[in-house]
C-alpha cells in the first residue's frame, strides 16, 4: 500500500492504517528508536507511543512525505522516553510527567517566539545541509538525527572512526560559522 493511501485510511479513522503503517514502517521507526533508546522494550513501547502519535496527528495534519513524518514522530518519542528515564534516575519522574500533560494548557507568547527562533534555526540548518557535499550531510543526519555511534558511522562507508571523528567536527565548525553569520547565535 503507497502512502496516500494509508494517509487517506488515516483520514477515514480506519484503524488499518495503523495495521499498514506498522507493516510498511515498522523496521525503519524501529531502528530509529532503539538508536536513541538502547533497548529493545523501550522502542517497542516508543513504536506503540509513535503510532499513537500519528493516529492523533492525521488529521489534521497530512504529511506530505510519510516516513518522514514517522521518523520524526518516532525521534520525538524515543526522546522523550529517554528523557523521562533519566528525571526517573534522579528522582520518581513525577513532575516531569505532569508538565509533560499539561504543557498545552502552559503555553505563552513566549514559547511562540521561542517556536519561531527554533524554526528559523531549522530552516538555517537545513539550507546549510542543502550546501554541503552529500558525504558529509549524510555523516551529520546519521550522528545528530539518527543517533548513530561513530563506528556504525565509519563502518557504513568505510572510513576510520578518526576520520568519521574530524569529519564531524568539520562541520560543526562550518555550521557554527553559518549560524553565526546570519546571527542565529
Amino acid at each position: 500500500m503507497d502512502d496516500r493511501q494509508i494517509i487517506s485510511l488515516f483520514f477515514q479513522r480506519d484503524e488499518q492504517a495503523l495495521t499498514e503503517t506498522d507493516r510498511k514502517y515498522h523496521r525503519y521507526c524501529r531502528k530509529i528508536a532503539v538508536q536513541i533508546l538502547q533497548d529493545q522494550e523501550d522502542a517497542d513501547e516508543a513504536l506503540n507511543d509513535t503510532w499513537f502519535a500519528a493516529w492523533n496527528s492525521i488529521p489534521p495534519h497530512e504529511p506530505a512525505h510519510l516516513q518522514t513524518f514517522l521518523g520524526r514522530l518516532t525521534r520525538n518519542v524515543s526522546l522523550k522516553k529517554l528523557r523521562a528515564h533519566h528525571a526517573k534516575k534522579r528522582g520518581d519522574g513525577t513532575a516531569q510527567v505532569v508538565l509533560d500533560e499539561v504543557a498545552d494548557w502552559l503555553r505563552t507568547e513566549q514559547d511562540v517566539e521561542a517556536d519561531a527562533d527554533v524554526h528559523m534555526l531549522a530552516e538555517a540548518i537545513n539550507a546549510f545541509l542543502d550546501r554541503i557535499p552529500e558525504t558529509e550531510r549524510q555523516v551529520f543526519v546519521r550522528r545528530y538525527w539518527y543517533f548513530q555511534s561513530v563506528a556504525e558511522i565509519a563502518a557504513c562507508f568505510g572510513f576510520s572512526e578518526s576520520k568519521v571523528k574530524s569529519m564531524l567536527c568539520r562541520i560543526r565548525k562550518k555550521l557554527y560559522a553559518a549560524l553565526k553569520k546570519e546571527h542565529l547565535l
